[in-house]
């Protein structure tokens, strides 16, 4: 018997999920290997047939090397904030290791990526 399709956002969870295991080069069989899932189980979440829980996300995260928080709002469990960029940039400019240039270099980097992406969101 075929599964129930969850709702929309669970297979753009899925999507997204795909795409960053793309863009890290690994296999759908070594991020379930290193979020400690089955293949199987990582496939269907892909494919927006199930519903992880907030615990496997964090794992995925872990695995893919990005914030959990990230996973999270993706899948409806957080909000998005919208001050996630002024929080970077604070934290940016009052870290004392680094020089104010780096500082500089570093948010210029970091607006120009939001840009990039806001603007190819905007397309799809």
């Amino acid at each position: 018997m075929p599964m129930k399709e969850l709702p929309t956002h669970w297979r753009d969870l899925g999507e997204f999920i795909r795409e960053q295991r793309s863009m890290s080069r690994l296999s759908l069989r070594r991020l379930a290997e290193l979020a400690g899932v089955s293949n199987p189980y990582l496939s269907q979440i892909e494919r927006g047939l199930r519903k992880p829980s907030a615990e496997i996300l964090q794992q995925i995260a872990r695995a893919l090397r990005i914030s959990a928080e990230t996973l999270y709002v993706r899948a409806g469990i957080l909000e998005e904030r919208d001050n996630a960029g002024e929080d970077l940039t604070v934290a940016i400019l009052s870290d004392m290791s680094i020089n104010e240039s780096q500082k500089q270099a570093l948010i210029s980097i970091y607006q120009s990526f939001r840009h990039e992406n806001a603007s190819r969101m905007a397309d799809e």
